[in-house]
Order: C-alpha cells, then sequence, then structure tokens
C-alpha cells in the first residue's frame, strides 16, 4: 500500500507549480517507502493544468485531478483525498511556504499514532524566514490573522492556536471521515474540518513548523475574506446545531 499521500492544491500558479511540483516530487524520491503525489487544479484560468498534465506524463507518481470550475481550496483538497490512496494523506500549499522536509515532519508524528498533525506557526519552537519587501504584507496577514484565530478559539476550538496554517496531515480514514462531512470549501475550511475531527474525539497534535514568505498570496483578500471567514464560524455553529457533523448524517456539499 502506498505510505504517503501529498496533495498540492493548485489555482492560477503558472509561475511556479512546475518548479515547486518538482521539488515534491524530487525529494519524495529520496524516500524509502511508497508515495504519491496529487495535484488538484481548482480551476486555473492560467496555464497551471497544462504545466500539471506535461509534468505527469514524466513522472507516473504525479497525478492530476481536474476541477472544471473554481470552488474553493477545500474543495481541492477534498477531490484528492477522495482520490488519495496513502496511509497517511498531507496537503500543502503549492508555493511551498511551507518547505517538502516539514511534510516529513508531520508525517513523522502521524507515524507515532496521532490522528491529525497540523502546522503551527505561532509555537516558539516554530522558525521563519521572509523578504525584506513583505513586512508590511505580513504584519497586515499576521494581525488578521491572530484576530481570526482568537475569534475561532473562543467560539469553536479552544486550544488550537493556528488552525489556518496550509500545511496537515492525517490518517487516510481519518481524513476521509471528516472531509465527507465538510460544507465549506474555501479560506474557512480548515476550521470546520478541525471542528469536524474534534466531534468525533479525534486526536489532533500541533507541530512547531518552519515557514517563509517570499511573495504576496494574490488569491487572498484580507479584508473581505476575514468579513466572509466569520460568517463562516457562525454557519459551522449553525451546522452543528442541525446536527449537520454527526457520525449518521453525512453533510451535502455545497
Amino acid at each position: 500500500m502506498t505510505h504517503l499521500s501529498v496533495i498540492i492544491p493548485v489555482y492560477n500558479a503558472e509561475a511556479f507549480v512546475k518548479q515547486n511540483v518538482q521539488k515534491v516530487l524530487a525529494e519524495l524520491a529520496t524516500q524509502s517507502f511508497a508515495w504519491e503525489v496529487i495535484a488538484v487544479d481548482d480551476g486555473s484560468r492560467d496555464r497551471s493544468l497544462l504545466f500539471l498534465q506535461e509534468l505527469a506524463k514524466e513522472n507516473p507518481e504525479l497525478r492530476v485531478v481536474e476541477s472544471k470550475c473554481n470552488r474553493g481550496k477545500g474543495h481541492a483538497v477534498r477531490l484528492g483525498i477522495e482520490h488519495a490512496q496513502g496511509h497517511y494523506v498531507v496537503f500543502n500549499d503549492v508555493d511551498l511556504a511551507y518547505p517538502v522536509s516539514e511534510i516529513f515532519r508531520l508525517l513523522a508524528v502521524l507515524e507515532k499514532g496521532t490522528d491529525i498533525a497540523i502546522a503551527c506557526r505561532v509555537l516558539p519552537e516554530s522558525r521563519y524566514e521572509i523578504s525584506p519587501a513583505f513586512f508590511r504584507y505580513l504584519y497586515t496577514r499576521h494581525v488578521m490573522g491572530r484576530f481570526f484565530n482568537l475569534l475561532v478559539r473562543k467560539l469553536l476550538l479552544p486550544g488550537l492556536l493556528d488552525t489556518q496554517a496550509g500545511l496537515k496531515g492525517f490518517r487516510a480514514e481519518v481524513a476521509k471521515t471528516v472531509f465527507a462531512r465538510q460544507t465549506l470549501f474555501r479560506f474557512s475550511f480548515d476550521v470546520e474540518i478541525l471542528y469536524i475531527a474534534q466531534k468525533f474525539g479525534f486526536k489532533i497534535e500541533q507541530v512547531p513548523i518552519f515557514f517563509r514568505y517570499f511573495f504576496e498570496e494574490t488569491t487572498v483578500r484580507f479584508f473581505e475574506d476575514t468579513v466572509k471567514m466569520v460568517s463562516d464560524l457562525c454557519r459551522i455553529k449553525l451546522n452543528d446545531w442541525r446536527g449537520r457533523y454527526s457520525a449518521t448524517t453525512p453533510c451535502k456539499c455545497r
């Protein structure tokens, strides 16, 4: 059986998708276990899908899944999990803000028996590297991220310090259980997935991480997305009240 499935959601990333996926493939090739990479194109309007398909022709370990329209990162991750064959599943952002080596850090935690391992950027042991031209963007991102995480801890997930890091790992059966009940597909999907996992009693471990920022994420609109994310927190509470996260009632995708 495949030991590890790495899922990479992709949207309008033609500037770096090819070289970054090649980096993932190259580092995984150094491992002794069986692995696969699943790149999910979320309705890109540029040449991202074309570049991925070209890579897949040369690399049998790479599978490309296409979404005909843009439905959000959470939907892309879900598609990847539906296609995954690994015993463990890790998803990572295509910009590799979390280097490939950090995938193995999460995998090691999963192999010790935890159900879910999530990157946590605010743990004291975490380290980061940023471009000097990036301070203003990062400061805005940091302030708004901390505000959102405070709301998440107060309303839904006490004890989890960082729900929004783009690197998370699961035992495969756990991933399939929680993502089957997913209803949110954009920037709040991480919170919903972790909330469902908490409802099922799955063990979630926060892992210190190395991350880096070298360019602005053009698919993120801070203020608009923050308003939507707060609205999504209310939706999660309402879904829970309606019983949509129960073991006997899988959610329908919207």
